[in-house]
């Protein structure tokens, strides 16, 4: 197999995009290696991708974090000022796989594997994140909601990448969360995920929210209609029960091996309630 490294974005793109080159990049490879021995995915080689300084740390300023795609879960683990402005996403990266492949395994592979399950994904979605593509066009800027096109297939062109992501910093009051169901206790596929992410105002009424199914549709969803039950009203009480109502209206699961439709409907209301739940109780405190 043909293996090249790229240590510039640059270098990476005019790899990739290279007339029937037949290469897949590689971040951490943890999905990609499975699917190579499976038989899923015959590639002529790999370009490696973690020696790109861009997708390979976290840099914070004012405005936010710039979160390299090929960061691993382990490190966004271990940056504590990330932790402390948005646990869920930290949380829902730490999710993916073992302890070891938390060593390898990063946000911008689980994005690109275009997972209906994928964990990182609804949790950045709540939380607001942009991704940086690079491409053979340049650079463009695009929502974590727009790249999943369906499963396994994303809005990435040939010769395009994840370069990084972006997350701005919460707002005063702001918190979020995610919360997933698998049949184990760890190391399983979801069955259903949820993310929320909101901002309360100084009598703890939500005055801004994003929520993000996951596992429950070809893709992942974003729901306003399920936001909407909370803007304008405490988190507790009613707008808990209207919260669950509209996320299960909206899941749009299949029945399978680890789950019926009807439950993997009632999980959703259920996971969107607790979630809300703990992202306000971020928020308050």
């Amino acid at each position: 197999m043909r293996y090249e490294v790229a240590n510039t974005v640059e270098e990476a793109v005019a790899i990739l995009g290279q007339a029937e080159s037949g290469l897949y990049p590689l971040a951490g490879g943890t999905d990609l290696l499975a699917q190579i021995r499976s038989g899923r995915v015959a590639p002529d080689g790999v370009v490696d991708l973690k020696r790109i300084p861009e997708l390979r740390e976290i840099v914070a300023d004012d405005a936010g974090y710039r979160i390299g795609a090929a960061v691993s879960g382990a490190e966004l683990g271990e940056h504590h000022d990330l932790v402390a402005d948005w646990p869920g996403v930290v949380e829902a990266a730490e999710l993916i796989g073992s302890t070891q492949i938390q060593g390898r395994a990063s946000m911008g592979g689980n994005l690109c594997n275009a997972s209906p399950a994928a964990d990182s994904v609804p949790a950045l979605i709540a939380a607001g994140a942009l991704c940086s593509i690079v491409g053979p066009g340049g650079r463009r800027e695009v929502a974590v909601e727009d790249v999943v096109t369906g499963p396994g297939k994303t809005c990435l062109a040939p010769g395009e990448i994840v370069a990084h992501f972006s997350l701005s910093r919460p707002q005063p009051r702001s918190g979020d969360a995610y919360l997933r169901l698998i049949p184990r206790s760890e190391m399983d596929i979801a069955v259903v995920g949820v993310g929320v992410g909101l901002t309360l105002d100084a009598d703890g009424v939500c005055i801004a929210c994003r929520v993000a199914l996951g596992a429950v549709a070809p893709t992942p969803l974003v729901v306003p209609d399920a936001a909407a039950t909370l803007v304008g009203r405490s988190v507790s009480g009613a707008a808990l029960d209207d919260l669950a109502t509209a996320a299960s209206a909206a899941a749009q699961p299949i029945d399978d091996m680890r789950g019926t439709r009807e439950y993997r409907v009632h999980v959703t209301g259920v996971l969107a309630r607790r979630a809300a739940m703990i992202a306000a109780e971020r928020a308050g405190s």
